[in-house]
């Protein structure tokens, strides 16, 4: 009896463990579940976002591009290269009799001289200034770029959700539909519907399966558009799309009218194409002082001393009206950045008006779909399927409420999918950078 009471309390002490280490097991399930499936590609924008940062060729381009132009700056602001003179005097030897050679050492006289070029004061400052500005302005237009694709990627991924909604409508018509199809087949059994009826169900059920597949291409056509923009395969998975964040409220016209003209890419590049036109401006002017050369020479004639020779070489600014035809350039230069950064910035403010107009009306539009149309149409389906349960109603008169039903969702979902590629284009257009 004791072996016996002894085994049993092995077998509970061994069941007890087995209970403790099954659920430690779960625990560290339970843990690094989430840490796996967090965010899914496709499911949120900010993945999204975060891929075609590291993975867009188009923007890597635009990245090296303005890196490259960060590389030149210290270059234009550097001293020219030297150059190094070999001079053969009396290579034929005719002076000191002897063959015609080309060795130094075995001519006449060898010289050798080191030559620095020295541009005027000045110039190697303005152009390191204008270098600057323009990698400035490269990199300014590198965010400008990214901008314009991140909001290329919010659209792509709002036409993506809604296709996804979309084909969800669809189906949950489609179930409603089949629905309706077996209550008519039930009524038609018992001789309360005629078979027109039943055929028009049918009719409709088709129809609605052909605008699901329809739905269903225009899904998978926007999810290669968006896979596009990331830089992966058209065929690539994506993850089905979360629910977007909720809308704001209202947005203030004047405040994204001044964020815009602070803080938008485009207008700071353009500014920056300025400063660098009007550094180049005082370069060419300051080209109406001489550049200067310093040199250093080593002769060393046959069978002679040796002697040491300094030169110094002034540039004539001789070309005057070449030069004059050069400034005038120059500050056409100016002129033109200018006004291309005055024509950028009305063109950005008439988009931001725009797509200010596009939100507030699709913001109304929400407003009345969600709040009146939406519960009225199914305050009518309810109430039309509940009359047409007890014969008051025909079966046309159903169709007609459960389609006004679908109609009103699908006007939403587009209302809200519109309200929100407004508000993507506000905040590009607002210099938010993502």
């Amino acid at each position: 009896m004791k072996p016996l009471i002894a085994g049993l309390r092995s077998l509970r002490l061994a069941a007890s463990v087995a209970v403790l280490a099954a659920s430690a097991f779960g625990h560290a399930q339970d843990t690094t579940l989430p840490s796996a499936a967090a965010a899914p590609l496709g499911a949120d924008l900010p993945g999204l976002i975060e891929y075609a940062r590291v993975n867009n060729p188009a923007f890597a381009v635009d990245r090296a591009e303005a890196a490259a132009a960060r590389e030149r700056v210290e270059p234009a602001g550097a001293l020219p290269d030297p150059s190094f003179q070999v001079e053969l005097m009396d290579f034929t030897n005719r002076m000191r009799g002897g063959p015609t050679t080309l060795v130094p050492g075995e001519v006449g006289e060898t010289r050798y001289r080191v030559i620095q070029p020295l541009p005027a004061w000045g110039k190697r400052e303005l152009a390191e200034r204008a270098a600057g500005a323009r990698a400035d302005q490269a990199e300014a237009a590198r965010d400008a770029a990214w901008a314009n694709m991140a909001a290329e990627i919010k659209a792509a991924w709002l036409r993506y959700y809604a296709a996804d909604r979309e084909a969800g409508l669809n189906r949950d018509a489609l179930a409603l539909l089949q629905s309706l199809e077996e209550i008519t087949l039930s009524r038609y059994r018992l001789g309360l519907l005629p078979q027109q009826a039943v055929l028009r169900a049918q009719r409709e059920i088709t129809s609605q399966r052909l605008a699901l597949v329809g739905v269903e291409q225009r899904r998978r056509g926007t999810a290669s558009a968006l896979n596009a923009l990331l830089g992966r395969a058209p065929g690539s998975a994506l993850a089905a799309p979360q629910e977007p964040p909720p809308l704001p409220q209202a947005v203030a016209l004047a405040q994204l009218v001044e964020r815009t003209r602070a803080t938008h890419p485009a207008i700071a590049a353009e500014a920056r194409g300025i400063d660098a036109a009007r550094f180049e401006r005082d370069r060419t002017w300051r080209d109406r002082y001489p550049d200067f050369s310093v040199g250093l020479t080593n002769n060393r004639p046959r069978g002679g001393e040796g002697s040491w020779d300094v030169m110094f070489e002034v540039m004539i600014p001789l070309q005057q009206s070449a030069r004059r035809a050069r400034e005038r350039e120059a500050a056409l230069m100016v002129t033109a950045a200018d006004q291309r950064r005055a024509a950028a910035e009305a063109r950005l403010l008439g988009e931001l008006g725009s797509a200010y107009a596009a939100f507030t009306s699709g913001h109304e539009t929400l407003q009345l779909l969600r709040g009146t149309l939406t519960p009225q149409a199914e305050a009518t389906r309810d109430a039309t399927r509940a009359a047409f349960s007890t014969g008051r109603v025909d079966f046309d008169t159903v169709l007609e409420a459960e389609r006004q039903l679908v109609d009103t969702r699908m006007a939403l979902l587009q209302a809200d999918v519109d309200t929100r590629l407004a508000l993507a284009e506000i905040e590009k257009l607002a210099g938010e950078q993502p």
